[in-house]
């Protein structure tokens, strides 16, 4: 697990890549809305928040190129993303491996994922599509992001066009979005992720986030018009990229059954057992629903089984290269 330590200093952390590569830090504008609503509907209320992340540019870069947002999970920046990192540079994009969490004062989300909001991690993907944006060295028209567990319910979101136009306009959007075994207990009523082309990957031993949630997602997508796939990958469990042992983390809290929260058009959460929108409800009070309903565990596990990682690898490349065109 990463200690308090690695996540506080990773902004000050001189990376390079084998590749020559080295990671530039970005100060990002974030923001800490308490819910989706606040983020869509009630945009100057929110707390500010300043982030951070690491910029790595493609060698011998030319001109503007095209850049993926990596954005970790409950336990933070780990090696895997800075893996994942460097072969987006070996393709010929830029990449930027967001810290959510050290700026926050946050170590970890495994025992407590309402430390700060779901709409924060996604505000956070589009507050770095923002300022990636403004980048000479970027191509706007090419931001994609990969998100991992939490970060790829952040990037799904970051997708949904009601929740991303409010925040970025129109004209401003990811294009292209990789979540890997994401969480997808909050979905929006309306999924349309416009031309935004859409992946997931999850294996079908993931204990953390439910299969079938994701496949419901990507297909409510495709429904909706969207360009969305999913993958589901036999045997393998969360985080299975990461390339170590499957391990249990005892203090990790889930609950992958619960039924799935709803979003309203204005960014309300609509309680999974009244169906009626609130814009008062917060992440907190969905999951004391679902605890109280008898979905909560304690406990779950991530890590490879045989080439999990070497097939993640793969999909995620075929995925991304042609980004890089």
């Amino acid at each position: 697990m990463t200690d308090a330590a690695t996540i506080a200093r990773f902004r000050e952390q001189s990376i390079t890549f084998a590749n020559g590569s080295s990671g530039r830090t970005m100060l990002i504008r974030s923001a800490n809305p308490l819910n989706y609503h606040q983020a869509i509907s009630a945009p100057s209320a929110m707390p500010p928040a300043e982030i951070d992340g690491k910029l790595f540019l493609p060698p011998g870069a030319k001109g503007k190129v095209g850049v993926v947002i990596v954005a970790p999970g409950s336990l933070s920046v780990a090696p895997i993303h800075l893996s994942h990192a460097e072969a987006f540079t070996n393709l010929g994009l830029a990449a930027f491996v967001l810290d959510p969490f050290s700026g926050r004062g946050v170590t970890s989300t495994v025992s407590n994922q309402t430390q700060f909001s779901f709409a924060a991690s996604a505000y956070d993907v589009l507050a770095a599509v923002k300022a990636l944006a403004a980048l000479p060295e970027i191509d706007a028209g090419r931001i994609g992001a990969q998100g991992h567990s939490r970060g790829g319910a952040a990037v799904l979101t970051a997708a949904a066009r009601r929740f991303a136009e409010p925040i970025l306009g129109a004209a401003l959007r990811l294009k292209r979005v990789l979540a890997a075994y994401p969480w997808c207990g909050h979905q929006f009523r309306d999924p349309d992720i416009g031309d935004c082309v859409v992946r997931v990957l999850i294996g079908d031993r993931d204990d953390w986030c439910s299969p079938q949630q994701a496949q419901g997602h990507v297909q409510a997508m495709r429904l909706s018009g969207g360009a969305a796939t999913i993958r589901i990958f036999p045997g393998s469990a969360h985080s299975f990229d990461r390339g170590g042992p499957v391990w249990r983390i005892a203090e990790a809290a889930v609950s992958p059954a619960a039924p799935t929260g709803y979003i309203a058009d204005d960014g309300a959460l609509i309680h999974p057992a009244s169906g009626k929108a609130d814009a008062a409800l917060v992440d907190r009070d969905l999951m004391v629903y679902a605890l109280k309903a008898g979905y909560g565990v304690k406990g779950a596990s991530l890590g490879s089984n045989g080439d999990d990682a070497r097939q993640f690898a793969e999909d995620m490349t075929a995925f991304w290269r042609p980004f890089a065109a």
